[in-house]
């Protein structure tokens, strides 16, 4: 059973950028249409640069187009985790970099002719367990410099043992609003990156219509094609989330995300809410996750309908903290805007404002926080975790079944949306082979 499409998609029109069908020069080209991309490409163009955006797809049809678009500094156990262990400072600069973003959305609105329905609201951490992990994130987000209230009032139909709220959030719809910031830029649509070539401090990005010669590349293409350098596949996983957009539920105001092992996500929009859960690894059996969602819905709310269903996928970097910055240290000319974390909208603005500064000569204060080249040595277990299921995932792959592209894993059948799923990497495409999820870059050849 394929999923459908989200409130977004239905509710926006595409943007109908042509394809690219020529060989051409410029100062930048940025390979993803998504948020990351078109951001970057939109500070980058207000300094000046010619740029390019190439989108495999269409622009938003990605992870943009399927997030729940959260607006909030407020990352599941982020805060903890970091202060665990990189230090407070770094944890500090983390609260300092995705406040700045919320801060940068709503400037950047406020010079349009609509809202992009962004609206101020509380975000809250809850769980209906034990609370001690809940109250260590509030001391380690105390730290961080972010105030966070520790209370039981929460507007949820659930026994709720302790929830943490952070004001000054805020919610949008982010294909209207990827819409207004496309404008001026030059796009091409339908327009894959089937080879790069790199020599003499420029690269040549090949498309099956053109190419483009370029000074600076920006892989905002959620997870970097291109294996060596960079090594991003050995340091990142990719994990899928399901959605369904609920009617006749009693009005929100705050947007909520459990920290137990079957917590749910909420979030209000206009007359739906958005409840989220069924998370798991990318090629890992989902089971029934609309439908288990849906009962979880009916149990709380007897009289609720799901009008659409989708489902998203995310990267996650071995430490929790998002790779943005130069892409190799051999790749000069190179930046890379992966491992989101489930957290996209603010960490693209995130990218945009650090890559478009490393690019301009800037010093920025997240350099240090965010760099693809920091030690992981902190984060030694998840890195052999990720080694041991890339290298199952390539036994199986040379013993049977179908093979992906990218680096030849076995191929796990994802009944639930009818698809062919990576479990080393992601890679994810339809039963006929149509690619549908990068890093592979190419589509399956079914016979």
């Amino acid at each position: 059973m394929e999923q459908g499409i989200s409130i977004w998609q239905a509710d926006t029109p595409a943007h109908g950028h042509p394809e690219l069908a020529e060989r051409i020069r410029c100062d930048a080209a940025v390979i993803g249409g998504g948020l990351a991309g078109i951001l970057t490409a939109k500070l980058l163009s207000r300094e000046g640069a010619d740029c390019v955006v190439l989108e495999r797809d269409g622009v938003g049809s990605g992870e943009t187009g399927h997030t729940t678009a959260k607006i909030t500094a407020q990352h599941e156990l982020i805060y903890q985790r970091i202060t665990k262990d990189r230090g407070a400072d770094m944890a500090r600069l983390y609260a300092a970099a995705q406040t700045e973003a919320i801060g940068a959305y709503a400037r950047f609105i406020s010079t349009l002719d609509t809202d992009c329905g962004f609206t101020w609201c509380p975000a809250y951490l809850y769980t209906v367990g034990d609370d001690r992990r809940l109250k260590a994130e509030w001391k380690a987000a105390a730290g961080a410099g972010l105030s966070m209230a520790l209370t039981t009032r929460t507007e949820l139909p659930l026994p709720v043992t302790s929830a943490l709220r952070l004001d000054g959030q805020a919610r949008f719809r982010p294909l209207e609003f990827l819409r207004q910031a496309a404008r001026g830029l030059t796009i091409y649509e339908h327009s894959p990156v089937r080879d790069i070539r790199y020599r003499d401090g420029e690269t040549v990005l090949v498309t099956p219509g053109g190419a483009v010669t370029a000074k600076t590349v920006v892989f905002a293409c959620h997870y970097p094609i291109v294996n060596v350098p960079g090594w991003y596949f050995l340091r990142q996983h990719q994990e899928r989330s399901y959605v369904l957009a609920l009617e006749n539920v009693p009005a929100m105001e705050g947007m909520y995300l459990g920290i137990d092992e079957r917590g749910l996500s909420f979030r209000p929009e206009g007359k739906y809410l958005l409840l989220g859960g069924g998370g798991h690894r990318t090629g890992e059996d989902s089971g029934r996750p609309y439908e288990i969602l849906l009962s979880r819905a009916k149990a709380m709310w007897p009289e609720c309908r799901a009008a659409e269903r989708w489902s998203a996928q995310d990267c996650m970097s071995v430490d929790g903290v998002p790779f943005i910055g130069r892409y190799a240290r051999s790749r000069p000319e190179w930046y890379v805007a992966t491992g989101f974390g489930k957290w996209g909208m603010t960490n693209s603005m995130v990218s945009a404002r650090l890559i478009t500064d490393l690019i301009c000569g800037r010093e920025s204060p997240y350099t240090q926080l965010f760099d693809p080249a920091r030690s992981l040595t902190h984060a030694s277990a998840a890195l052999a975790n990720e080694a041991g299921h890339a290298a199952k995932g390539l036994t199986k792959g040379l013993l049977k079944g179908r093979r992906c592209a990218h680096m030849g894993c076995h191929l796990e059948w994802n009944a639930a949306e009818g698809t062919w799923d990576c479990p080393c990497h992601g890679s994810r495409y339809t039963a006929d082979g149509i690619l549908l999820e990068n890093p592979a870059t190419e589509d399956l050849h079914i016979e």
